[in-house]
């Protein structure tokens, strides 16, 4: 069987998922090659899948019609559907969401999709992402829908043992926009600089950020005193990041996440693979990963102090942090493995004729 996945640009989740489940579903049977629009940056992390990068409708026929895919997967762009069918494709649709930043954006952008989800998909898969779920129980009572967790190989993304470092590093990833909230990170870390001598690591794809944003970034940076403590690592190939996870959490720091909403983030998965343990906000689509004092730690949105006392904690109970650690691996192992989500993606193929 052959699927098609089909996304914007190849870079942030979405494109970490794809690898992913290449693997995880090559070892069932399927074969899947992935479209992309545009491509805003020279590193790509693909390594053993068919890519395409093409917005030209001609170029898209004509992969459409040579590699005959059983099955596509449109992530997001839920008015492609249509645009696909125009251009020739007879195969089963699928409209993923694995988010769109705010609920109010998530509930809009649904809202225009009704049309195009009534006449064009066979299916609707998201990760588990509660507010994602809401919306689609209330417009899409028609559908299928499906939930699963994505899928993470913790055998080869995983610990390496890292030179040891004794300044403790807190860490942070995204895009310097409003709903990764990078304000509030810099909030957190100037507090906790003026308690004790820490880094901060930054790491951000320059290609997905406006030139307003990063002014603002770097004069938020300077003002808070922050200049000689934030490292900003920009475009870290994926396969490197196992290193810096690694150093992050053997020097006794943690990865904040401060976003406002998200689906289903994979820098928290990648984390806890590295034994670096994770403090974040409730961002709804992080509830299958993170459970309170169980396998990483929950502060309150906007409240610096409350993420400070957390982040403390964290670094400072030794045995807390050891138990948020290895349950966090073992959280991991149990609910996102590779096997697990080939059954599900399987058998939401069979309940929809393929």
């Amino acid at each position: 069987m052959k699927i098609l996945f089909v996304f914007y640009v190849p870079s942030g989740g979405v494109e970490t998922l794809n690898r992913q489940r290449a693997i995880a579903l090559k070892n069932a049977g399927i074969r899947c090659d992935f479209l992309y629009y545009s491509k805003r940056r020279d590193l790509m992390n693909h390594e053993q899948s068919k890519v395409f990068i093409t917005n030209n409708d001609q170029e898209i026929k004509n992969i459409l019609h040579r590699e005959k895919y059983d099955a596509m997967v449109i992530t997001s762009d839920y008015a492609a559907m249509e645009r696909f069918r125009n251009l020739g494709f007879k195969g089963k649709m699928i409209l993923e969401v694995q988010g769109f930043g705010p609920q109010s954006v998530a509930r809009a952008q649904l809202q225009l999709a009704i049309p195009f989800v009534q006449k064009y998909c066979d299916a609707l898969l998201y990760p588990k992402t509660p507010h994602i779920g809401v919306i689609f129980k209330e417009f899409f009572s028609s559908t299928p829908i499906f939930a699963f967790n994505n899928c993470f190989d913790h055998n080869t993304f995983t610990y390496q043992t890292p030179k040891k470092i004794d300044t403790p590093i807190v860490a942070w990833i995204g895009r310097l926009e409003d709903n990764k909230n990078w304000r509030e990170f810099l909030h957190i870390g100037h507090q906790l600089a003026k308690k004790r001598n820490i880094q901060l690591y930054m790491f951000e794809d320059p290609s997905l950020s406006t030139p307003k944003e990063r002014k603002e970034f770097i004069q938020l940076k300077s003002r808070l005193n922050l200049d000689k403590h934030v490292h900003l690592l920009q475009n870290i190939p994926n396969n490197q990041m196992p290193g810096y996870f690694s150093r992050i959490g053997d020097s006794g720091g943690f990865l904040c996440s401060t976003s406002k909403v998200e689906g289903a983030p994979y820098s928290l998965l990648e984390a806890m693979s590295c034994r670096c343990p994770v403090l974040t906000t409730d961002s709804d689509g992080v509830r299958s990963t993170i459970l309170h004092d169980q396998s990483g730690k929950y502060y309150q949105i906007g409240n610096i102090q409350h993420a400070v006392q957390q982040g403390e904690e964290l670094m400072d109970n030794a045995s807390l942090r050891q138990y948020i650690i290895e349950n966090a691996l073992l959280h991991l192992k149990s609910q996102f493995s590779h096997a697990q989500y080939s059954q599900h993606f399987l058998k939401m193929l069979r309940t929809i004729g393929l």
